[in-house]
């Protein structure tokens, strides 16, 4: 991701059925994209938006809940 004219990079989280709830595989997606923008001297702001109706719900909880009685 590049920033605009104006030095600023957007990242938008897209799972807006589940009202951007994060994930595992969202949070490392997250993770790479700041890492990217961080070493990008053109970036001077970083805004995080969210797809649908809701900005971010939080961690995903079904996910957590079905890690926590997987199998080891």
């Amino acid at each position: 991701m590049r920033a605009d004219n104006s030095g600023v990079a957007t990242i938008t989280l897209n799972r807006p059925q589940l009202r951007n709830a994060l994930s595992q595989g969202m949070l490392q997606a997250l993770l790479a994209e700041l890492g990217a923008l961080a070493t990008d001297a053109s970036v001077r702001v970083v805004a995080i938006a969210g797809t649908g109706p809701a900005f971010c719900a939080g961690h995903d909880l079904k996910e957590l809940r079905a890690a926590q009685y997987a199998p080891a």
